[in-house]
């Protein structure tokens, strides 16, 4: 490449003080701050527009369909009969589209603490939400989603949680307590399911990864780890599976086929029988790692990551 063809701006993906991963740039669309977090939307080359809350990268357009197919579908294709869910976060829209592909879906409520993010990406990031939003199965809620969870009346089969890692400052790091999750399991139905990002699996950052499994196991019976390779992340990034009694491992690869061709609108371009079990199959360094933790994740300690980007230099 000649010098005058290398892009002047980049914007710097940070995995830990010694290690970044830098993205081209070719535009800000959008950048302005909410009374929760900064805000900015901005064209990469290589992936497509992007959401960047907190300087941190949430989801970038040419593989967002990876992390949000591994995130929703396994869970709701688990589950015998989902018709109504909840989602914690998923500001961009693209938990609720996996969501919504499902015909057995009637109800699906979206909370989201910052209507800022839900608004920008209205405008912004039409292919991730597509059209979503006005879904006349989506239920908007502008709230706290811890307190959402603990204030409601109201189960569901499948509950998502799509938030922002535990950052300490941030908006997120008391939805990943034992306290949060015990609260979550008494609003799912007898067979619900409940699935969360829960940071990466790269074996210099898996602190935050194993103590949530350690602390979903403190909760519920089945607790099933599992992990997506995300290009534009760099890295594989880790899900749990709770469950009340159903077995992620229990079910074929031809069950699963056969529910998604009968379940889902449109199709899949990551998930299938074949991908869902590569997802369970984590290499032996992260089973080992959950296997040792042995931190559980309290209200009263709550786990906050520091962001590698933001520190001051001496």
């Amino acid at each position: 490449m000649l010098k005058k063809d290398v892009p002047s701006r980049w914007i710097y993906d940070y995995f830990s003080p010694f290690e970044v991963h830098k993205h081209a740039i070719k535009g800000t669309i959008y950048h302005g701050y909410s009374e929760i977090q900064e805000i900015v939307i901005a064209e990469s080359h290589s992936f497509g527009r992007c959401l960047i809350l907190d300087n941190e990268f949430q989801s970038f357009e040419v593989d967002e369909f990876v992390y949000h197919e591994a995130l929703v579908q396994p869970a709701l294709i688990l589950h015998p009969e989902p018709t109504k869910i909840a989602i914690i976060g998923g500001g961009e829209g693209a938990a609720l589209r996996e969501v919504l592909r499902h015909k057995t879906v009637k109800k699906a409520v979206m909370v989201d603490i910052d209507d800022k993010v839900i608004e920008c990406s209205r405008k912004y990031l039409p292919s991730f939400h597509n059209g979503s939003f006005s879904d006349e199965r989506t239920k908007l809620v502008f709230k706290d989603g811890r307190k959402f969870i603990e204030e409601t009346d109201e189960t569901f089969d499948v509950i998502i949680i799509d938030i922002t890692c535990p950052l300490e400052g941030g908006p997120s790091f008391k939805l990943f307590t034992q306290e949060f999750y015990e609260h979550v399991r008494q609003k799912l139905t007898a067979q619900g399911l409940f699935s969360i990002q829960a940071s990466t699996t790269s074996p210099i950052s898996l602190h935050t990864y194993t103590v949530v499994n350690r602390t979903l196991k403190e909760v519920f019976p089945g607790v099933f780890p599992y992990a997506a390779y995300v290009p534009s992340f760099a890295m594989y990034w880790g899900f749990c599976l709770a469950t009340k009694g159903l077995d992620p491992n229990q079910i074929t690869k031809e069950d699963i086929d056969k529910r998604i061709s009968e379940r889902i609108k449109g199709e899949l371009r990551f998930y299938d029988g074949t991908t869902h079990q590569a997802l369970f199959n984590l290499p032996k360094y992260v089973r080992k790692a959950i296997k040792e933790q042995k931190h559980i994740n309290r209200d009263s300690e709550p786990l906050m990551e520091k962001y590698p980007g933001l520190v001051k230099k001496e």
